[in-house]
């Protein structure tokens, strides 16, 4: 008897160590398995853990971490710093907050946004009808933001404008388009924004329900904008975005045309902020020209730099631990908060360059190593640091 139990735990036992060698010899299933763990757990565990308070926080931190991706990727590999992207995450949440704001009772007395009649507004405006359709406001949420990238990237890409040069052009662009839609009181309410959202598909927006219903899709969203990204940067596209970042002038010299490469990537990352920006309206409640704002902008910026530019999983740890931060010192230092996010930068900046993840995987795992004796991992060719005639001879050069 105690033999055959034995005997099945060895079974057991063997079964667990050939699939743990599979999953070291495969990473990308490794990291499958990883995510969507992760993601379960997000999903199915940590809403009875947290106060509805808490977990909205959380949710509209999960959507900016999709715009953070975007970031990462125009920025982390392909090395073009925007300043604009303020403006795709409002457009996202412009697009929803029109859907939401006709979602008007057939029995009211006015069929049109509230606000309107307050301007003496008597017919709609023709480019709000379009958003009476459900599936055509879900498809304008990321269409017109990567619509706009394009046409914005191609102008300036075009005509080789990068760098610094691009960055101030994006950070012009964030300002002509607050001043446009800060001044739209009649059309989409000005300054004030468009706020007090009542149903979505017939469900009341406040409803516990519906918004456990929103989480879960901003969970599952943010796996596929990882997917996306991954994706995009892990086979030949994405080795063009790193040679754009690290010598443009040269990879034109080895016959590639970078601007449709920086098009692309510029179109994809507007997407993906104009997604990230409806579900924050629709967890938030309100969209304004504010989300325009060009501190706001830079905050995206530091959230990548902060996690780890070019890692993907730092844009999504910054997003969280900036904000979540934010937060905290918001609550604790009301007046001089913005004093403690400016030196947390600084911080970065001077000492870890590389972001929190860029350090784990570099001095982190070094000092892991160290701690339980292990020869230092190194980034070239193992065999050649083992090679004794190598050692021999650096130690014969030190000497």
């Amino acid at each position: 008897m105690n033999e055959d139990i034995s005997s099945e735990h060895q079974e057991k036992a063997t079964v667990i160590r050939q699939l743990y060698r599979q999953l070291r010899q495969r990473p990308r299933l490794t990291e499958a398995v990883t995510v969507g763990a992760i993601a379960l757990f997000a999903i199915a565990i940590v809403p009875f853990f947290l106060s509805a308070f808490n977990l909205d926080l959380l949710n509209r931190y999960l959507a900016l971490a999709i715009l953070a991706l975007g970031i990462d990727l125009i920025w982390g590999y392909t090395g073009m710093l925007s300043l604009g992207h303020g403006i795709f995450f409002a457009l996202g949440g412009y697009a929803i907050a029109m859907h939401l704001k006709l979602q008007i009772p057939p029995d009211a007395s006015s069929q049109l946004p509230s606000f309107m009649s307050l301007y003496g507004v008597t017919e709609l405006p023709a480019f709000w009808k379009p958003f009476y359709s459900f599936p055509l406001t879900l498809i304008a949420v990321f269409l017109i933001p990567a619509l706009l990238a394009t046409f914005l990237g191609y102008l300036v890409f075009r005509n080789r404008i990068r760098g610094v040069y691009f960055s101030i052009l994006t950070q012009a662009a964030t300002i002509v388009f607050f001043n446009l839609f800060n001044g739209q009181q009649k059309l989409i309410n000005g300054t004030n924004g468009l706020t007090d959202f009542k149903t979505i598909l017939g469900a009341e927006v406040s409803n516990s329900n519906t918004q456990f219903v929103i989480y879960t899709l901003t969970v599952l969203l943010l796996v596929g904008a990882y997917y996306l990204c991954r994706w995009l940067t892990g086979g030949r596209f994405g080795k063009v975005l790193v040679a754009i970042r690290d010598d443009e002038t040269r990879l034109r010299f080895s016959g590639y045309d970078p601007t449709g490469y920086k098009v692309l990537v510029f179109a994809i990352s507007g997407a993906l902020a104009g997604i990230a920006g409806a579900l924050f309206t629709l967890r938030s409640g309100i969209i304004s020209p504010k989300a325009m704002d060009i501190a706001f902008s830079i905050e995206m910026v530091i959230w990548v730099a902060v996690g780890g530019r070019a890692t993907l999983i730092g844009a999504i740890v910054g997003a969280l631990l900036v904000n979540y931060s934010k937060s905290w010192l918001i609550s604790q230092f009301p007046d001089i908060w913005l004093f403690f996010q400016g030196g947390l930068f600084l911080l970065v900046v001077l000492v870890l360059p590389n972001g929190l993840i860029g350090w784990l995987k570099t001095e982190g795992i070094n000092l892991l190593r160290r701690l339980v004796k292990r020869p230092r991992y190194v980034t070239t060719y193992p065999s050649l640091e083992e090679d004794p005639e190598v050692r021999r001879e650096r130690e014969n050069l030190g000497n």
